[in-house]
């Protein structure tokens, strides 16, 4: 019975570590790089996104507060 168990522990280890290694070797090359880079750069741009949106939601909370009037808001 313990050579069943040790078996499967052993299977299961096995497994894990060709799964990493198959992902490590993804993660290698040219293909991996323009992933990580496109990925680096989705989350850079959906970051920007949320502080301009946080930004503006505070600016109409100001203006609300301090009743200034949209209208008369500085040309760019």
């Amino acid at each position: 019975m313990k050579r069943i168990v040790w078996m499967g522990i052993g299977v299961a280890i096995g497994v894990i570590a060709f799964r990493k290694v198959s992902q490590a070797q993804s993660a290698l090359g040219p293909a991996g790089l323009n992933r990580a880079v496109g990925q680096l750069a989705d989350g850079v741009y959906d970051f920007a996104d949320a502080v301009r949106a946080g930004m503006r939601e505070r600016e109409t909370d100001l203006r609300t507060a301090l009743g200034v009037e949209s209208s008369e808001l500085v040309r760019r």
